[in-house]
């Protein structure tokens, strides 16, 4: 993990939270240990949503419709799961045995997870100003990118449209099933009480935005 260190330029005060921040709940059940990386994921998505919101609004004149559009394009699962294949972040992943067989180090929603429990990591071992600055290192330069297109962020494209028709929005969770390293969730999107979609992937952001993806195919095609 030296090497990753060197790469973000700093220098880790409390390594335990860094190896729990690369231990998925299968590899936890196995050894028995206390912790995932789960809570440091929930800490860690709202440090990325901060940081990213702070950059846009210094640097942007965008307006806050504008500014969500950009923020949800940078933060969804498809660009979380880029920076970490950028880092190498997958060679770092510590699976169960069953999970690694089933390619766990490399499965989307894993991968997208672990830069956001690295950067919850960073952020209590090292504060705030050390965490904005690794994750501008990282994100900035795709924002500042203009042919940067490759995420596919079907959630602020429907909640753009919904905005724009001035209607109701909401995800549900309606099925979790499968054991705690191989979950599948499936979720159904709701505008005005209709269900326009339901999606299912091995997270709930996954499955949101698939369910997202087949509510706006059935509005392109009313």
């Amino acid at each position: 993990m030296k090497e990753l260190f060197q790469k973000l330029k700093i220098k880790p005060k409390d390594i335990r939270l860094y190896d729990t921040a690369f231990s998925h709940s299968s590899y936890a059940n196995e050894h028995k240990a206390k912790q995932d990386y789960e809570r440091l994921e929930f800490l860690g998505d709202a440090v990325v949503d901060l940081v990213v919101a702070d950059y846009l609004y210094s640097h942007k004149k965008e307006t806050e419709g504008e500014m969500t559009k950009v923020r949800a394009s940078y933060v969804c699962e498809n660009a979380l799961y880029e920076y970490s294949l950028a880092l190498g972040l997958q060679n770092y992943i510590k699976v169960g045995h069953g999970e690694k067989k089933e390619g766990g180090n490399y499965k989307k929603a894993i991968v997208a997870d672990i830069f956001e429990a690295l950067m919850g990591a960073i952020y209590l071992d090292l504060g705030y100003a050390t965490v904005r600055r690794v994750i501008n290192d990282i994100i900035v330069p795709y924002i500042e990118d203009p042919n940067t297109t490759f995420f596919s962020d079907y959630k602020s494209a429907l909640q753009e449209y919904v905005q724009t028709e001035q209607k109701n929005l909401y995800y549900e969770l309606i099925k979790e099933e499968g054991p705690a390293h191989e979950k599948k969730f499936t979720v159904e999107v709701r505008i005005d009480e209709i269900v326009y979609g339901q999606g299912e992937g091995g997270s709930k952001k996954e499955a949101e935005q698939e369910a997202a993806k087949v509510a706006l195919e059935k509005l392109v095609v009313k």
